[in-house]
Formats: structure tokens, C-alpha cells, sequence
């Protein structure tokens, strides 16, 4: 086997992925308390490990070969009837999802969480490269995940790394309310910018919402915690207040991201320009109607996003994929009169107009001026405000008894 990194003469042979089984959660446990460790003899680190692994199969039993788990790491595995998250598919689930929880509390993105890493190196790579963030459900996904198997199987290895993830969020937030995308803070370009792009912030809220208000899953939180999350909560409503842009004095929506100081519209990356956003203002909007006694200003923000909202939907046109001669996937943009609305994800600071741009951050107002490569990789427009509109902001319009 290959020594570990930093610690020659030790080594270990990983299983394949797929061929996991507990000796190699534990293996990989012990390694990466060894690389993580910086206080102590090493031999400490890996007892603690040790332990951790061992609790995560109580009993000898062992989590099934990912040849016999079909399951996929996906916002549908929060949707399950309880009673299976006390089953053994779920809790192998659990200890697999739980190998790979940060020291600091937090989880990687983009990755699929139901298969072990291949070694503690791939797992350390990954921790560094895409760990420790808000972004595409990464953290708030597998806090609600391992509470539900916490709550349905009284599991303690995921009651602590379900308080470990509650703490990373409390942690996470500036003083201000705000959430960056990393934590702890990276100093790459957006990445310490008030993040509503793809609901990370407005998913954290969510969590320490339900925290707060210890109900199922998260009714083994202590009183202190959901003390915090409650106050939490409280900042992150009046960062979403002071963060929404108004124009000509008329309250319209946010933009994906707010500079962390100043909460002025931001960049993101490159073809992310600080602008009025069609589809993280959903989220946000969403958030906000779930209070359940909102103040006249959570009630005007609402109702100043949803007027601007159905002021610049899109009518006439649909977007269509295609892939084009050379078998590359493409968008393009065709009339419609019997489309449903679309709203862009962009649209210009003052003129509203819907806004497109490419890696060279070029603003252009039709989407076929930008690069084949944006076009087909990346959604600019979306269709999340009709059901918004339709649906949902009757819904609480009737519940609180606003008038016609």
C-alpha cells in the first residue's frame, strides 16, 4: 500500500469502490483522523476513529456493497416514509454520508455521498477541492438526511454529526445574517459573497428553521442550540430585507449574490453579473411566506417581489434543446404564443431587461449572441415563478387574510 501523506511507514490497502465494507470505513475513518490531526500522538486520533466507525455499525453489522444499494444521493432520499430511515439500506446510508462530514462540520458538493471515497486521499482531495459549502444542498441535504435516521432510529453517530452540522451552520453565518458559499471563508474570488445562488442560503435558513422550532426530525436538538437557530434565523430575515433591491422606490427582488459588507448587488463568476435574479428570488420569496407571523415589512418585501415577478415575465417565446451538427448540446430561443411564462435569470440593474452573458462577461440581451458552451451549459431562463405566482402566493394571500 501507499504510505499515507505525511506519515511514512504507514499503510493500508483501501477497498474499490464499490466493495466497502466496515473494516474499510474504518480504515478510512483512522486515516483521515491521522492527516487532520495536529495535537497529539496519532495513535489517539486513530482510536477515536475507531470508535466513531464501530458506533456507526452497531452490532458487527456491516453497511451492504454498493452492488446491492440502488440508491442515488438526491434531494429524494429526504422524501421517504419514516419508517425506512430505520431500515438497514438507510442507516448504511448514514455511515457512508457520515465518513464524509468535514472537521469542521461541513460536507462537500457535487458529489455522490452513497459511495464510500476509493482512499483517504481521494476523501482528503475532496474535502479540499469542493468541501465545506452551502452550494447545490451540499451540508443541508445530509443534516435533514441524518436527522431523519437519527429521529427513526435513535442512531448516535448521526444525532452528532446532525449537531455537528448545526453548529458548522451557526457558524457559517456573517454577523450581518448572511451565509457565504464556503466556510470556513475561502479567499477566491464570489465565494465570500452573500450567497442566494442555487437557495444556499435560503436552504441553511430552512434547516435552522425547523431546528428552532424542534419538531421532527430535529426534536433531539437541545433548548441552547435552537436558541441559536432561532436567532439565527432572525438575522438571516433581516439580511433578506436589507439585501432586496428597490428601484425607482418600488421593492423588487435580490440579486445571487450581495457583497458580504456593503449588501450591494455582486458578481458571481464570469457570466454571473450583479443584476435582478428570476429564479434565486423564488427561493427567497418561498422562504419568507413560510413565516408563519409575518411583520408588515416581511409582508411588503413579499409582495413587492411577486408584483415585479409577474411584471417581467416573459410571454411569446420557448426555449428548446437541441444538439447541434457537431453532437454538442445547445438552447435556442423560438416563438411561441401559447407558451407559458419564463422569466430570465438575469435581468438588467434599472432597466429590467433580461440579461445573457458568456465567459467573457460581454452583456448581451439575447441569449443567441453568447458562446455555444453557456447556452447549452447553463440555465438562463426558468419557469420556477409560475407555480410561485400561481399557486403559492394565493395560498398566503387566503392564509393571512391579505385583502383583494
Amino acid at each position: 500500500c501507499p504510505s499515507l501523506p505525511g506519515r511514512s511507514g504507514v499503510e493500508c490497502h483501501f477497498p474499490r469502490r464499490g466493495t466497502m465494507t466496515k473494516h474499510g470505513l474504518i480504515w478510512i475513518l483512522a486515516a483521515r483522523a491521522i492527516m487532520t490531526s495536529s495535537r497529539g500522538h496519532p495513535l489517539s486520533a486513530v482510536a477515536l476513529a475507531l470508535g466513531l466507525a464501530l458506533a456507526a455499525f452497531p452490532g458487527g453489522a456491516q453497511p451492504a456493497p454498493s452492488s446491492a444499494v440502488t440508491l442515488s444521493w438526491s434531494q429524494a432520499l429526504v422524501r421517504r416514509a419514516p419508517a425506512w430511515y430505520a431500515a438497514p439500506q438507510a442507516r448504511a446510508l448514514a455511515a457512508t454520508v457520515l465518513v464524509y462530514q468535514s472537521p469542521e462540520g461541513g460536507w462537500p458538493k457535487n458529489h455522490d455521498l452513497s459511495h464510500p471515497p476509493s482512499s483517504a486521499a481521494a476523501l482528503a482531495e475532496l474535502q479540499r477541492s469542493a468541501g465545506n459549502t452551502l452550494d447545490n444542498g451540499a451540508t443541508t441535504l445530509p443534516i435533514r438526511f441524518l436527522a431523519r435516521v437519527a429521529t427513526a432510529s435513535g442512531d448516535e453517530p448521526c444525532r452528532t454529526g446532525v449537531v455537528r452540522g448545526v453548529d458548522y451552520l451557526l457558524a457559517a453565518q456573517y454577523a450581518n445574517g448572511g451565509f457565504p458559499q464556503f466556510f470556513p471563508l475561502r479567499d477566491r474570488g464570489y465565494t465570500p459573497r452573500i450567497t442566494y445562488n442555487d437557495n444556499a442560503m435560503v436552504s441553511a435558513l430552512v434547516v435552522l428553521r425547523d431546528v428552532a422550532a424542534g419538531a421532527a426530525p430535529f426534536a433531539f436538538i437541545d433548548p441552547v442550540r435552537r436558541a441559536k437557530a432561532a436567532d439565527a434565523v432572525g438575522r438571516g430575515i433581516d439580511c433578506i430585507l436589507k439585501t432586496q433591491v428597490s428601484q425607482g422606490g418600488k421593492r423588487t427582488v435580490w440579486c445571487a449574490q450581495h457583497d458580504e459588507t456593503t449588501l450591494a448587488p455582486a458578481w458571481g463568476r464570469a457570466y454571473e453579473p450583479p443584476s435582478l435574479s428570476g429564479s434565486e428570488s423564488v427561493g427567497i420569496v418561498r422562504f419568507l411566506m413560510g413565516i408563519e407571523e409575518p411583520t408588515p415589512e416581511v409582508v411588503a418585501a413579499i409582495e413587492g417581489a411577486v408584483a415585479w415577478l409577474n411584471a417581467v415575465a416573459i410571454h411569446g417565446i420557448r426555449v428548446e434543446r437541441f444538439f447541434d451538427a457537431s453532437g454538442k448540446r445547445d438552447i435556442r430561443v423560438i416563438p411561441d404564443s401559447e407558451a407559458g411564462p419564463l422569466w430570465a435569470r438575469f435581468y438588467e440593474l434599472g432597466t429590467d431587461r433580461p440579461l445573457f452573458m458568456g465567459r467573457d462577461s460581454k452583456p448581451v440581451y439575447f441569449l443567441a449572441e453568447i458562446e455555444q458552451e453557456r447556452r447549452g451549459g447553463y440555465a438562463y431562463h426558468g419557469t420556477s415563478a409560475a407555480s410561485l405566482l400561481a399557486t403559492d402566493y394565493p395560498r398566503w394571500r387566503a392564509k393571512h387574510k391579505r385583502p383583494s
